[in-house]
């Protein structure tokens, strides 16, 4: 096996399509069915299934795709570390990610910015990701985490440098320790149908987590702005909110995180990293930095 395989298998998986994963790669779809077939050679066995469009990954290649992300986020990890050695970044940039982002990716990012470029200072700000988009434009911000959708279409990432992470759990929601849910794995949309909801409020063309989407005349108990009223409502008993399982983590003690399982929110945007359309070499090591500590997440 080879780290090329690797994160042919990796891209290939992640974008459900050979072509998707050669122009992703900057490939030709000939290199990547070559190196997709020397990895099914060396694993011994089938790692996609070929469909009418596109692929989809066998057991065998689910597994191997997930140890590659792992694999693949050491090996950058260990290239960005030895670049640091060679090249000292030093200065001062300003990262910046909507809220569920910045609560535990960006900062663990950071983190691990500051051990391998320790001269460089990274000021984090938290932002809905329409007033990223135009901070970066503007040259306020030079990497920005997106979450893009109905409040952001792709179209508006047009002319910067942008690139998918992987996100390390589905959409979900927040619960008490003591509620009827609280002991469950995960939960189903009809699950929801008679809870109370904490929902989000704030300036128009910001995205709010509402109540779970297609839930019949939802009940809402409370609408408050910042996450901390959100969860300590949440922890008191009144109602459950949506968290992004980007933020799963972050959730305080008394509350607890559920996936929820439900095809059709699980597919819609994505998180991007954004750049200028030519980064400087700090903000280069910063998507990579992300990139990794993603990998971890999702490892």
């Amino acid at each position: 096996m080879t780290l090329a395989g690797l994160r042919v298998v990796h891209e290939v998986a992640r974008q459900g399509s050979f072509s998707a994963a050669a122009v992703a790669l900057g490939y030709t779809q000939s290199a990547v069915s070559r190196q997709v077939g020397a990895m099914e050679s060396a694993a011994g066995t089938t790692l996609f299934e070929r469909l009418a469009r596109g692929v989809r990954p066998t057991a065998a290649g689910e597994v191997l795709a997930r140890r590659a992300a792992r694999i693949l986020g050491e090996v950058d990890g260990a290239l960005e570390e030895v670049s640091g050695v060679r090249d000292r970044l030093a200065g001062r940039m300003v990262v910046s990610g909507f809220p569920a982002a910045a609560a535990v990716l960006l900062p663990r990012a950071i983190a691990l910015l500051r051990q391998r470029h320790p001269d460089l200072q990274v000021e984090l700000q938290e932002a809905a990701s329409p007033v990223q988009l135009r901070r970066l434009r503007a040259g306020r911000t030079e990497v920005a985490l997106v979450a893009t959708g109905e409040v952001v279409p792709e179209e508006h990432l047009a002319g910067l440098r942008h690139e998918a992470v992987e996100i390390p759990r589905g959409p979900g929601i927040a619960v008490a320790s003591g509620h009827r849910l609280a002991d469950q794995d995960a939960v189903a949309v009809a699950d929801l149908a008679d809870e109370t909801w904490i929902v989000g409020t704030g300036p128009a063309g910001e995205p709010q987590f509402g109540p779970w989407p297609g839930l019949d005349r939802p009940r809402i108990g409370h609408a408050v702005r910042n996450w901390p009223t959100r969860f300590g409502l949440v922890a008191a008993g009144m109602g459950i909110t949506r968290v992004p399982g980007l933020a799963a983590e972050s959730v305080p003690h008394g509350v607890r995180w559920l996936p929820v399982l439900d095809p059709a929110t699980s597919a819609q945007g994505s998180v991007e990293i954004v750049t200028a359309e030519s980064p400087s070499a700090a903000a280069r090591a910063v998507v990579r930095t992300i990139r990794a500590e993603a990998s971890r997440m999702v490892a």
